[in-house]
Protein backbone atom coordinates (compact mmCIF):
# COMPACT_ATOMS: atom_id res chain seq x y z
CA UNK A 1 0.00 0.00 0.00
CA UNK A 2 1.62 3.24 -0.93
CA UNK A 3 2.17 5.49 1.83
CA UNK A 4 1.13 9.12 -0.32
CA UNK A 5 -1.92 9.34 -2.28
CA UNK A 6 -4.66 6.84 -3.87
CA UNK A 7 -3.78 4.99 -6.59
CA UNK A 8 -5.34 4.62 -9.66
CA UNK A 9 -7.03 1.31 -11.02
CA UNK A 10 -6.08 1.41 -14.77
CA UNK A 11 -9.36 0.67 -16.97
CA UNK A 12 -8.07 -2.43 -19.08
CA UNK A 13 -9.55 -3.05 -22.75
CA UNK A 14 -12.61 -5.08 -23.50
CA UNK A 15 -12.23 -8.37 -25.30
CA UNK A 16 -12.49 -9.02 -29.14
CA UNK A 17 -15.45 -10.89 -29.42
CA UNK A 18 -18.10 -9.66 -26.41
CA UNK A 19 -16.40 -6.12 -26.02
CA UNK A 20 -16.14 -7.54 -22.40
CA UNK A 21 -13.69 -6.21 -19.42
CA UNK A 22 -14.30 -9.27 -17.28
CA UNK A 23 -13.80 -11.21 -20.04
CA UNK A 24 -10.53 -9.62 -21.49
CA UNK A 25 -9.07 -10.41 -17.54
CA UNK A 26 -10.29 -13.64 -17.22
CA UNK A 27 -8.25 -14.26 -20.58
CA UNK A 28 -5.26 -12.48 -19.07
CA UNK A 29 -5.46 -14.47 -16.12
CA UNK A 30 -5.58 -17.58 -18.28
CA UNK A 31 -2.47 -16.72 -20.26
CA UNK A 32 0.80 -18.24 -20.11
CA UNK A 33 4.41 -16.93 -20.83
CA UNK A 34 2.59 -14.00 -22.71
CA UNK A 35 0.65 -16.10 -25.20
CA UNK A 36 -2.48 -14.20 -25.78
CA UNK A 37 -3.90 -15.61 -28.85
CA UNK A 38 -3.54 -19.37 -27.26
CA UNK A 39 -4.98 -18.35 -24.08
CA UNK A 40 -8.02 -16.71 -26.68
CA UNK A 41 -8.75 -19.72 -28.35
CA UNK A 42 -8.55 -21.94 -25.34
CA UNK A 43 -11.61 -19.27 -23.62
CA UNK A 44 -13.22 -18.98 -26.79
CA UNK A 45 -13.12 -22.48 -28.02
CA UNK A 46 -14.42 -23.78 -24.11
CA UNK A 47 -17.15 -21.26 -24.28
CA UNK A 48 -18.65 -22.27 -27.29
CA UNK A 49 -18.23 -25.96 -26.94
CA UNK A 50 -20.32 -25.32 -23.10
CA UNK A 51 -22.55 -23.15 -25.06
CA UNK A 52 -23.53 -26.00 -27.78
CA UNK A 53 -23.49 -28.57 -24.70
CA UNK A 54 -26.20 -26.61 -22.55
CA UNK A 55 -28.20 -24.89 -25.99
CA UNK A 56 -27.53 -21.48 -24.76
CA UNK A 57 -25.41 -18.72 -25.97
CA UNK A 58 -21.80 -18.47 -24.94
CA UNK A 59 -22.06 -15.08 -23.13
CA UNK A 60 -24.53 -16.25 -21.29
CA UNK A 61 -22.80 -19.31 -20.04
CA UNK A 62 -19.89 -17.29 -19.00
CA UNK A 63 -22.71 -14.72 -17.21
CA UNK A 64 -24.17 -17.81 -15.17
CA UNK A 65 -21.13 -19.56 -14.49
CA UNK A 66 -19.31 -16.36 -12.56
CA UNK A 67 -22.32 -15.26 -10.58
CA UNK A 68 -22.41 -18.98 -9.86
CA UNK A 69 -18.66 -19.10 -8.31
CA UNK A 70 -18.96 -15.31 -7.14
CA UNK A 71 -18.65 -15.15 -3.33
CA UNK A 72 -20.55 -12.64 -1.68
CA UNK A 73 -18.93 -12.89 1.56
CA UNK A 74 -15.20 -14.16 2.75
CA UNK A 75 -13.40 -13.98 6.05
CA UNK A 76 -10.40 -11.76 7.02
CA UNK A 77 -7.67 -12.37 9.49
CA UNK A 78 -7.94 -9.52 12.30
CA UNK A 79 -5.39 -9.23 15.05
CA UNK A 80 -7.39 -8.07 18.49
CA UNK A 81 -5.68 -8.47 21.86
CA UNK A 82 -3.40 -11.10 20.84
CA UNK A 83 -5.49 -13.37 19.31
CA UNK A 84 -6.65 -13.60 15.85
CA UNK A 85 -9.78 -13.58 14.89
CA UNK A 86 -11.15 -14.66 11.43
CA UNK A 87 -13.61 -11.77 10.53
CA UNK A 88 -16.79 -11.93 8.49
CA UNK A 89 -16.50 -8.95 5.28
CA UNK A 90 -18.10 -8.53 2.42
CA UNK A 91 -16.58 -8.65 -0.87
CA UNK A 92 -16.37 -5.76 -3.15
CA UNK A 93 -17.59 -6.55 -6.95
CA UNK A 94 -13.91 -6.58 -8.29
CA UNK A 95 -12.40 -8.53 -6.21
CA UNK A 96 -15.26 -11.20 -6.04
CA UNK A 97 -14.87 -11.25 -10.28
CA UNK A 98 -11.03 -11.67 -9.54
CA UNK A 99 -11.54 -14.72 -6.88
CA UNK A 100 -14.26 -16.20 -9.76
CA UNK A 101 -12.01 -16.19 -12.46
CA UNK A 102 -8.96 -17.57 -10.14
CA UNK A 103 -10.70 -20.51 -9.12
CA UNK A 104 -12.53 -21.56 -11.91
CA UNK A 105 -9.05 -21.29 -13.60
CA UNK A 106 -7.56 -23.20 -10.77
CA UNK A 107 -10.11 -26.13 -11.05
CA UNK A 108 -9.79 -26.08 -14.18
CA UNK A 109 -5.76 -26.72 -14.54
CA UNK A 110 -6.59 -29.79 -11.62
CA UNK A 111 -8.34 -31.50 -14.38
CA UNK A 112 -6.07 -33.67 -15.55
CA UNK A 113 -5.52 -35.95 -18.94
CA UNK A 114 -7.72 -33.84 -21.62
CA UNK A 115 -7.07 -30.60 -23.63
CA UNK A 116 -7.15 -27.19 -21.55
CA UNK A 117 -10.29 -26.08 -23.82
CA UNK A 118 -12.23 -29.46 -22.64
CA UNK A 119 -11.28 -28.87 -19.10
CA UNK A 120 -12.47 -25.00 -18.88
CA UNK A 121 -15.41 -25.82 -21.09
CA UNK A 122 -16.32 -28.77 -17.84
CA UNK A 123 -15.71 -26.33 -15.52
CA UNK A 124 -17.96 -23.68 -17.09
CA UNK A 125 -20.37 -26.69 -17.61
CA UNK A 126 -20.10 -27.85 -13.69
CA UNK A 127 -20.20 -23.91 -12.67
CA UNK A 128 -23.74 -23.11 -14.33
CA UNK A 129 -25.28 -26.63 -12.90
CA UNK A 130 -23.75 -25.78 -9.60
CA UNK A 131 -21.21 -27.90 -9.21
CA UNK A 132 -17.78 -28.08 -9.51
CA UNK A 133 -15.36 -27.35 -7.23
CA UNK A 134 -15.09 -23.63 -7.68
CA UNK A 135 -18.62 -23.50 -6.69
CA UNK A 136 -17.89 -25.92 -3.75
CA UNK A 137 -14.75 -23.45 -3.03
CA UNK A 138 -17.25 -20.79 -2.79
CA UNK A 139 -19.67 -22.67 -0.86
CA UNK A 140 -16.31 -23.36 1.78
CA UNK A 141 -15.97 -19.86 1.55
CA UNK A 142 -19.70 -18.89 2.73
CA UNK A 143 -19.36 -21.27 5.55
CA UNK A 144 -16.70 -20.42 7.24
CA UNK A 145 -17.99 -16.81 7.45
CA UNK A 146 -21.25 -17.83 8.66
CA UNK A 147 -19.14 -19.89 11.38
CA UNK A 148 -17.22 -17.00 12.13
CA UNK A 149 -19.78 -14.64 12.47
CA UNK A 150 -20.38 -14.63 16.26
CA UNK A 151 -16.52 -12.22 15.24
CA UNK A 152 -18.32 -9.95 13.00
CA UNK A 153 -18.22 -7.11 15.57
CA UNK A 154 -14.79 -6.69 15.27
CA UNK A 155 -15.22 -5.83 11.64
CA UNK A 156 -13.78 -2.05 10.66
Amino acid sequence: MPRKGHVHRREPKADIRFNSVSMEKFISCLMYDGKKSIAEKIFYGALESAGGKLGIDSREVYDKAMEAVKPLVEVKPRRVGGATYQVPVEVDPTRAQALATRWIIQYARARKGIPMVERLAREFLDACKGEGGSVKKREDTHRMAEANRAFAHYRW
